[in-house]
């Protein structure tokens, strides 16, 4: 449907050299926008409409980098902070294993910009019905005929004078283009439709696909995940000669971050030095630890009394009597990492770092409750 008013006049040339010397003649009158349609790219001919350099360069450039960031991000999170895993020796945060997906995201960003910045921002798209389209000069213009065209800027447009001023230019046959009916795009019926269209091909494509999964269930070279060669934890497996499908560690390898002690006993752990220094944030982690896994047992003051009722049978150590007192902070450490009598050991909750923390906190209570006159002395100075 048309409107009454006119969209463009379109004016038809026989040659690319008459479109190009044509576009400055018509240019200078400034009628409305100028827009040239041709059967295939002439060189010069954006200069020459006075079209400004096109920023999807930019923008796919911007969004691409955007995606790489986007992509590092999600993947250092993941692996480095919320899920950290030690793969093949590596730091949880190596990022040479990101740069596959960082690849696939950029394209991805730079991809859905080049396509949808392209139709939606810079043409303008979706424009139903455009007159162009469905003018008489459609076919010539994709054969071998080239068009210049005058559209409308406002209401202020002159056909007429687009018309003289075409044919003053050397145009071949004019063509007055009508406005279109430019109604609502998203009303409520086409959503309506639309979302009507899209469920009834989701169904068809999910009875279709149901259908021909009952039909064939397994095609080569695929497979059921279900039905590949595996080995079930905590289960028997004839693949290795014991039958056992779970395997001990190879011998002499070492987990990441579990190295031995390298001592045997808690006479040779005496050899042991303490590798952190006895500053505020080395005490407050070994006085955090120790109120949560060793007060209830030891006591706040470390001498013992544990905050257990009569019905717990075991009898710490009092940490502050002489013989502990006189230990080495090795042989501290060689308990809390292999556990004595009733304690258990803590290597797999604790971190050597969280243990020798421990013992210097340990130390810093014995020397609290036996202070010395230059303690006191000191203390007071402070």
């Amino acid at each position: 449907m048309s409107s009454g008013k006119s969209f463009a006049v379109l004016g038809l040339f026989d040659s690319p050299d008459a479109l190009m010397g044509a576009i400055p003649k018509v240019r200078g009158k400034q009628l409305g926008t100028l827009e040239a349609y041709t059967p295939y790219p002439i060189h010069g001919i954006d200069d020459a409409l006075g079209l400004r350099r096109s920023p999807l360069g930019g923008m796919v450039l911007v969004m691409g980098i955007l995606g790489a960031i986007t992509a590092f991000g999600f993947e250092y999170w993941i692996s480095a902070i919320d899920y950290p895993i030690v793969t093949g020796g590596k730091a949880p945060s190596s990022w040479e294993a990101f740069v596959p997906i960082m690849f696939e995201v950029t394209v991805l960003f730079a991809t859905f910009t080049a396509g949808l910045g392209m139709l939606l921002l810079l043409n303008k798209l979706p424009f139903f019905g455009h007159p162009v389209l469905s003018s008489d000069a459609m076919k010539a213009i994709t054969r071998d005929r080239y068009a210049l065209a005058i559209e409308s800027e406002g209401e202020g447009f002159d056909a007429e004078a687009a018309k003289a001023a075409l044919l003053a230019a050397g145009a071949t046959q004019i063509e007055v283009l009508p406005e279109p009916d430019r109604g609502p795009f998203l009303s409520a019926d086409y959503i309506l439709r639309v979302a009507g269209g899209i469920f009834a091909a989701c169904v068809v494509a999910g009875l279709a696909m149901f259908g021909a999964v009952k039909l064939f269930p397994v095609l080569a070279p695929m497979s059921h995940m279900e039905d590949q060669p595996r080995l079930n934890a905590q289960k028997a497996d004839p693949f290795f000669k014991d039958g056992f499908g779970m395997r001990m560690p190879v011998a002499g390898t070492v987990a990441r971050g579990y190295l031995p002690l390298g001592v045997a006993s808690q006479d040779e752990a005496a050899s042991l030095v303490n590798p952190l220094p006895r500053s505020p944030e080395v005490l407050a982690m070994g006085k955090k630890i120790f109120h949560n896994r060793c007060e209830l047992c030891h006591g706040a003051l470390g001498n013992g009394v544990p905050t257990l009722t009569a019905a717990y049978g075991a009898k710490p150590a009092n940490l502050q009597a002489q013989q502990f007192r006189d230990y080495p902070d090795g042989k501290i450490f060689w308990v809390i990492t292999m556990g004595k009598n009733a304690m258990p050991s803590h290597a797999a909750d604790l971190t050597e770092t969280q243990r020798w923390a421990v013992v210097d906190y340990v130390r810093a209570l014995q020397r609290a409750q036996n202070a010395t006159d230059q303690d006191v002395k000191e203390a007071g100075a402070r």
